[in-house]
């Protein structure tokens, strides 16, 4: 099946500013879609321009054929980010998304792009490996792990009707999470701002430093009080420091 590269399927821009200094493409977690950034959208805009990816399998994209290679969906990514983004560009990745941010990065950056910054939320570096298998366990285990990280409303994964719709995409993307294992090689010249909750089960301090060996640029570290979801809390503190890192960069 011939997979489409157009932009318009794979990126949304809820605020569109063709005059922004900067566009940050935000990557979304396992079993997350586009409509997540809306808010960070809004909070940037005009100043910085969102473009929300929006992986297969899920909402408006629900008849699309899921993609559970992560290092196949960073290839397909790639080549639609650079036809879709022009000027100054960061990139934004949460849990699942930051793994692949930084894969799509690193292909850019091949072709002589580089970004104002990669900004790496709720994840461990991409050589701190852990070998979890959750893609692997039954429909109610992957489930008690997604409420365990609290990014979806227990009640709404109480709904049998709901639950059925997500398990597809949801397991999916565990996989590709998962499965994902760093190749060395060149890795990115880029700043890299790793962001975590200090209860994050997730990713601990130590793994998230790590992202530090990943970039020849900057590395900054900045904890949040919160668990694996911690952005939700405190998406005005994290919008606040996306604006002002990208807004010194392009100065």
């Amino acid at each position: 099946m011939t997979v489409s590269l157009d932009s318009q399927v794979w990126i949304r821009r809820f605020h569109p500013a063709p005059a922004a200094a900067a566009r940050l493409v935000c990557f979304p977690h396992a079993g997350g879609s586009a409509s997540y950034f809306h808010p960070v959208s809004a909070a940037l805009s005009p100043a910085v321009e969102v473009l929300a990816v929006q992986y297969p399998g899920r909402q408006d994209r629900r008849a699309d054929p899921l993609v559970d290679d992560l290092i196949v969906l960073a290839d397909q990514l790639a080549e639609v980010v650079a036809a879709a983004a022009s000027g100054p560009l960061a990139f934004f990745g949460h849990s699942m998304g930051a793994s692949l941010a930084f894969e799509v990065a690193r292909r850019l950056e091949a072709r002589g792009t580089r970004l104002l910054g990669l900004f790496a939320s709720g994840r461990r570096a991409p050589s701190a490996f852990r070998d979890e298998r959750f893609h692997e366990e039954s429909d109610a285990e992957l489930l008690a792990e997604v409420k365990r990280l609290s990014g979806t409303d227990a009640k709404v994964l109480e709904d049998d009707e709901i639950v059925r719709m997500v398990l597809p995409a949801l397991r999916n993307d565990y996989k590709a999470a998962e499965t994902y294992r760093y190749r060395p090689g060149p890795d990115i010249s880029s700043p890299i701002t790793a962001l975590i909750g200090d209860r994050d089960p997730k990713v601990t301090e130590a793994e998230a430093r790590q992202w530090a060996t990943h970039t020849t640029g900057p590395f900054d570290l900045k904890t949040y009080p919160g668990a694996h979801f911690y952005l939700n809390e405190h998406h005005a503190a994290v919008n606040r420091l996306i604006g002002e890192r990208l807004a010194a960069a392009v100065r």
